[in-house]
């Protein structure tokens, strides 16, 4: 490929009413860099548990504080790559109906800013990179991002988001791995088997649950407020497909299962997670919830077209996810002697 083709690939449309705004904040807008912070947020504080836990001997294994940073670089660098270019592959996908949403019509690519293909070239440079990125330290950690970048784009942006109404559930594998991939940073040293699904802890697997099980509830609150953008361009959410009523039942028993797995350190010690984080979490859990339960399907539109109790729960909904992880850093940061009764199972 020319570099004259490269960079024809790489400009769209000039007669825009909407002014160039600069190579670098488009790149920046095609990655998606706000919704990646979340993400990036698992991941340390993924990182950050297991190295706590080490350090209390809860884990067999020694990381010393310039591990900690070491690991967290590398999932940082990696992570926001790799996710950032399967979100710009992802806007090179919905090209044709992004621009017909209020959400996502000031994207890039409807604004004319780049190419759609010029979004998917970037999207596959950064993705690949990113991805490999994480074979410095961990080759199942790399796995689970490419496993990542392809659900997302392939299983869920190319084949599910269009066709059900299940897209956000199944969909919901990819946004939840980064746990994994940060886990899998910090136990590299250990986590010698050929199965990638083996991270030498189940507390991994626990954090992947949360925001699966969070997933559906969190997504259906931001269509349910924005109801109508998504049946304008044919893609079956849940609430265009079976009505509001019905998808607010389906989030309350997402709800319900958050509650159960914050109960996790209660029937099963070998998690080696406080009874303390149960409290915890449960509680969170309940704040969450009371958003849920109180949108109301029949609510009418303010003057933005939004569902207010709908938007309401979306945004609760972020916060809830961030305090589980800072939260469960924090409770891990206390020798499991100092809880008492409300210390790891195992331990007492």
């Amino acid at each position: 490929m020319t570099c004259q083709k490269m960079k024809s690939d790489f400009m769209s449309a000039t007669e825009h009413d909407v002014p160039h705004p600069g190579w670098i904040k488009v790149f920046i807008k095609l990655m998606k860099l706000r919704v990646i912070v979340l993400l990036q947020i698992t991941a340390i504080c993924a990182i950050l548990v297991h190295d706590l836990l080490s350090r209390h001997d809860l884990i067999d294994i020694d990381r010393s504080w310039n591990d900690t940073l070491y690991s967290s670089l590398i999932t940082i660098i990696g992570g926001t790559l790799s996710a950032g270019g399967s979100n710009a592959i992802n806007m090179w996908f919905d090209a044709d109906i992004d621009q017909h949403m209020r959400r996502t019509q000031n994207r890039p690519v409807p604004l004319g800013h780049i190419s759609a293909r010029g979004a998917l070239i970037f999207g596959l440079i950064i993705a690949i990179t990113g991805s490999s990125v994480f074979l410095l330290v961990s080759w199942k950690a790399a796995f689970w991002s490419f496993f990542s970048v392809f659900f997302y784009v392939v299983i869920y942006t190319m084949w599910l988001k269009r066709r059900t109404p299940q897209n956000i559930v199944i969909g919901g594998i990819a946004g939840s791995t980064p746990p994994l991939i940060g886990w899998a940073v910090a136990a590299a040293d250990y986590t010698t088997s050929a199965n990638p699904f083996d991270l030498g802890s189940a507390i991994p697997w626990m954090l992947f649950a949360l925001i699966f099980l969070w997933t559906p509830p969190h997504f259906w609150a931001l269509a349910l407020y924005r109801s109508g953008e998504y049946a304008k361009v044919e893609v079956p959410m849940m609430n265009e497909v079976k009505g509001a009523e019905h998808t607010l039942s389906q989030s309350k028993v997402y709800c319900v299962l958050l509650f159960m797995l914050g109960s996790v350190p209660c029937f099963w010690p070998e998690s080696g997670l406080p009874l303390l984080w149960a409290f915890i979490a449960g509680g969170l859990t309940l704040w969450y919830s009371a958003s849920v339960w109180s949108i109301d399907p029949n609510e009418p539109f303010d003057e933005n077209g939004r569902m207010p109790k709908a938007a309401k729960s979306f945004f609760r909904s972020l916060y809830y996810l961030g305090w589980m992880f800072l939260l469960l850093v924090i409770v891990s940061t206390i020798p499991p002697e100092s809880l008492g009764y409300f210390g790891p199972l195992s331990y007492n």
